[in-house]
């Protein structure tokens, strides 16, 4: 039997999250991404692509090449509720389906015609259902394999889809670039071009053998990709088994105050999304990168827990005991690993009910207007450090009151 796979892709995903918080946004070019010279753009709206924009670009290119776009820094936090609002509907109602990335699924509806009208009309109506109830565009392809259903989803965009159907799949990809294969990369690319090859219709024609002596196996892979021929099975989800979060600093720092202020601020974030969604980790990493680029990762194993005052402990901790060459750095990070699905249960020696009772209340705020409403003390002064690049792990948070 063939496969019938369906691939869905939300649409300008940060933009279209951050639009359903301030209708302002719409129809306006907006950058989302690091701020300082050395952030990247991390998503572009459609309006702000007319002027060259495109993710992985320098913020400072992309302000030059459109001065009056709407720059926003990014909420991690934010993107992740709208896309587990997306996921808990896939997965109600799929019989099988992969989540690549966090606006990203692919869907196994192999058989489903003989209980639905068509899977078409099915895969239409699961659309239907996500823009109903989450308001977020999407789109998708459907195909026999993942790799042309992916390239069909990027064709039928913006908010639309689009079915290619058993037979016409090298039709389809024929007049297309050769980068819309996936796999596909800029120095690939460039070896193509060099070779006169352009669109993926000279890549059907090709040998397979030329193709393998030019790119190695991968050449391989690329042309039984550009002939349709994709038997890549689509992997059913699994979640998340670690939280992670890293600062890149607009100028290296040896501010220890306000080192330790950012490492407690990610891991109070980080704390407040395993408890958000039912988590609890057992290992601890800090990482340092010093302005030499050199490298340094301490880990520590502890009991499962969820807890700020535990995890921001273990957190300067082992900062503490790695931080010895007292030269500028440029980056730190925090990692959870080892999450496993659960609530705390109180230490009956040393977790008081009083103690339980607080981060509750805690929580509930932080649901509420954000995960900036309520924050520890010595967080605030994490703050001070300017020219942080928010994509590079865990985003910043947006205000509270953009929640209201």
């Amino acid at each position: 039997m063939r496969k019938t796979i369906l691939h869905m892709d939300l649409d300008t995903f940060f933009v279209s999250c951050e639009r359903l918080l301030d209708s302002r946004l719409n129809n306006r070019p907006v950058l989302i991404g690091g701020t300082s010279d050395r952030g990247v753009v991390a998503a572009c709206s459609y309006e702000a692509r007319v002027y060259g924009i495109h993710s992985a670009m320098p913020m400072k290119m992309a302000r030059l090449l459109c001065p009056d776009a709407v720059v926003i820094r990014g909420d991690s936090g934010t993107y992740s509720k709208f896309s587990d609002m997306v996921t808990e509907i896939v997965k109600e109602r799929s019989p099988i389906f992969e989540k690549s990335s966090i606006d990203e699924f692919y869907i196994d509806i192999t058989g489903m015609d003989r209980f639905v009208q068509t899977s078409y009309l099915w895969s239409r109506e699961l659309r239907e259902t996500i823009l109903k109830e989450t308001h977020l565009p999407i789109s998708f392809g459907l195909s026999t394999s993942k790799t042309v259903s992916k390239v069909g989803t990027g064709e039928a965009k913006p908010n639309n889809h689009i079915e290619i159907p058993e037979g016409n799949e090298m039709h389809f990809l024929a007049p297309l670039s050769i980068k819309k294969i996936p796999m596909v990369g800029d120095k690939t690319y460039q070896k193509l071009r060099s070779m006169g090859v352009e669109k993926i219709r000279t890549v059907q024609e090709m040998p397979m053998e030329l193709m393998e002596r030019v790119l190695g196996k991968n050449g391989t892979v690329i042309w039984k990709k550009a002939q349709g021929i994709d038997n890549t099975p689509v992997v059913a989800w699994n979640e998340r088994k670690s939280i992670s979060s890293e600062r890149t600093f607009e100028k290296d720092t040896t501010d220890i105050v306000k080192l330790r202020s950012l490492l407690v601020a990610m891991a109070e974030n980080m704390c407040y999304q395993l408890r958000n969604g039912n988590k609890l980790t057992a290992c601890v990493m800090v990482k340092i990168r010093y302005s030499d680029f050199q490298t340094y990762t301490k880990q520590k194993r502890i009991p499962y827990t969820s807890l700020d005052h535990t995890l921001i402990a273990v957190v300067l901790d082992l900062f503490e005991k790695m931080y010895e060459r007292r030269v500028l750095i440029r980056l730190i990070g925090v990692s959870f690993s080892n999450l496993v699905g659960g609530t705390y249960q109180i230490r009956l020696f040393e977790d008081s009910e009083k103690l339980i009772k607080l981060y509750q209340a805690m929580d509930h705020v932080r649901n509420r207007y954000g995960q900036s409403a309520v924050k520890r003390a010595i967080s605030m002064g994490s703050k001070t450090i300017g020219g942080m690049n928010p994509f590079n792990g865990q985003a910043p948070i947006i205000p509270a009151h953009r929640r209201r």
